[in-house]
């Protein structure tokens, strides 16, 4: 019996590697063999990156925060205790929104949690 080879799938195989690495420069682009190693690590950067983004995000709120805090006489650590507290319902997501585009309803925020 002779040896089946499935070349419509091997073929398909490669071309979804190949369109993915659309984009690349030299052979990672078009060469499979280069291509796919390059893709495999590239991948695990994506999914390592989508982990860092979120700690660096959080790290730049913290700095606007603490940045916002100080200018009105308190420290981060001091204003985000009293906000827990006081049960305040702003993450630091919005809170960092609001030191950075609404000084002034950040400094609100200070004086009732004084």
């Amino acid at each position: 019996m002779p040896r089946s080879k499935n070349s419509v799938a091997s073929k398909a195989r490669r071309k979804k590697v190949l369109k993915q690495t659309k984009g690349f420069i030299g052979k990672r682009k078009n060469v499979y063999t280069v291509a796919k190693n390059v893709l495999e690590k590239g991948m695990t950067y994506k999914f390592r990156g989508r982990k860092l983004k979120k700690r660096d995000y959080r790290a730049l709120w913290i700095a606007r925060i603490n940045a916002a805090a100080r200018e009105e006489g308190m420290s981060y650590s001091v204003f985000m205790d009293k906000c827990n507290k006081k049960d305040m319902p702003l993450n630091r997501k919005v809170l960092a929104d609001l030191a950075m585009n609404e000084p002034d309803t950040f400094k609100s925020i200070v004086e009732h949690v004084k």
